[in-house]
C-alpha cells in the first residue's frame, strides 16, 4: 500500500532491518533530539560525531541518556564531517546526517575524491517529500537544493531518484510530471524541450518504472480540473506523484512556499551517494529531521 502521509513512514520502516546513522558534528539540540526520537522509536541506531562534552551537555539539558548513542569525539567541525563520512564509507553506518556542520563542509566531505561517498560519474541530487494538506498523496520533488541549473543528463538522474523514492514509499509505478512554465514544447524555452525528451525516453523504456510526462505547468500536474480545462490528457496530468523542476529557482521557491505559507510537513535527503545523506537545515524542526531520518532509513541499502 502506498504511503500517503509522512507519519505512515514511521510504522513502515519498523518492518525493515534497522540501519545505523552517523550524525556529523552533532553538537546541536535539534539534531540530538530528532536522532534520539528515531532511536527510541526503533527506526535507527545512531553514532554521534562531535564534541563529546558538548553532546553530553546538550543531552543533559534535554533529559536524554547519552547511552542511547555511540559517541565519537571529534571537536573540529570539518574533521567531524569527515569522520562521519568514513563511518558510512566503511559500512559501519548506512545513513549520513548533517548536524551543526555548515553545508559546504558537509558536502565537501561527501564529495572528497579519495575519502568521500561519491562513485566516479555519479550525480548528487536533493529529493524532498512534501505532505500538502490539500493534496491527497505525498509529492516527491527534485531538485530544490543541490543542482542549480541541471542539464539533461542531470535531469535524468533527478527523475530516477524521485522514482526510486516514490517506489520506496509504496507507489509501484509513480506518475512523474516534468515541470515548466507551459505545456507546449517551445524551442526557446529549454525546460520544455528537456521535459519532452524525458517523456519520450520514458515512453521508450530509457527511464523505467514510471509514467513520465511533460512539459507541464504546475497546475496541470496536480489539479485534474486545470488539466481538463487546458485539454491535457494522459495518466500523469492532475495526478502527479513526483515533480521534476526545471531549476533550483523554481524548486526552492515551491519548497519554501509549501513550508512557510502552507505549513506543510517535509522530509528530505540527498540521493546519488553510497548512502542516503540527510541535508536538513539548521533551522528545520525536530519533526522534519525525524521524518528525514525515517525517509533515509526506508531507502538505505
Amino acid at each position: 500500500m502506498a504511503i500517503t502521509r509522512l507519519e505512515q513512514m514511521l510504522a513502515a520502516v519498523q518492518s525493515k532491518p534497522k540501519k545505523r546513522l552517523a550524525a556529523a558534528f552533532a553538537n546541536d539540540a535539534h539534531t540530538i533530539e530528532a536522532v534520539c526520537d528515531a532511536v527510541r522509536r526503533g527506526i535507527v541506531d545512531a553514532t554521534l560525531v562531535g564534541d563529546e562534552e558538548i553532546i553530553r551537555s546538550r543531552c543533559a539539558d534535554l533529559g536524554i541518556d547519552p547511552a542511547v548513542f555511540q559517541i565519537v569525539h571529534e571537536p573540529a567541525e570539518a574533521k567531524a564531517a569527515a569522520r562521519a563520512v568514513a563511518l558510512v564509507r566503511s559500512g559501519e553506518c548506512q545513513i549520513l546526517m548533517k548536524g551543526l556542520v555548515s553545508t559546504d563542509k558537509y558536502m565537501r566531505a561527501i564529495l572528497d575524491k579519495e575519502a568521500g561517498l561519491l562513485a566516479p560519474g555519479a550525480i548528487l541530487s536533493h529529493v524532498s517529500v512534501i505532505e500538502h494538506p490539500r493534496y491527497p498523496k505525498l509529492l516527491i520533488c527534485g531538485d530544490v537544493a543541490v543542482i542549480p541549473y541541471p542539464e539533461l543528463r542531470e535531469k535524468i538522474a533527478i527523475t530516477n531518484y524521485c522514482i526510486q523514492v516514490a517506489q520506496a514509499l509504496g507507489t509501484a509505478r509513480p506518475k512523474v510530471a516534468v515541470i515548466a512554465a507551459s505545456e507546449q514544447v517551445l524551442p526557446k524555452i529549454q525546460a520544455t524541450v528537456d521535459a519532452a525528451i524525458l517523456a519520450k525516453m520514458a515512453e521508450r523504456g530509457q527511464i523505467k518504472g514510471a509514467a513520465v510526462d511533460g512539459p507541464m505547468a504546475l497546475d496541470v500536474a496536480i489539479d485534474p480540473e486545470a488539466a481538463a480545462t487546458k485539454g491535457v490528457g494522459g495518466e500523469v496530468a492532475g495526478e502527479a506523484d513526483c515533480l521534476v523542476f526545471p531549476n533550483i529557482d523554481a524548486g526552492n521557491v515551491f519548497y519554501k512556499t509549501s513550508s512557510k505559507l502552507c505549513g506543510c510537513e517535509m522530509a528530505a535527503m540527498v540521493a546519488g551517494a553510497q548512502a542516503p545523506c540527510i541535508l536538513s537545515s539548521r533551522g528545520d524542526s525536530v519533526l522534519t529531521k525525524l521524518y528525514s531520518i525515517t525517509l533515509a532509513a526506508l531507502t538505505a541499502r
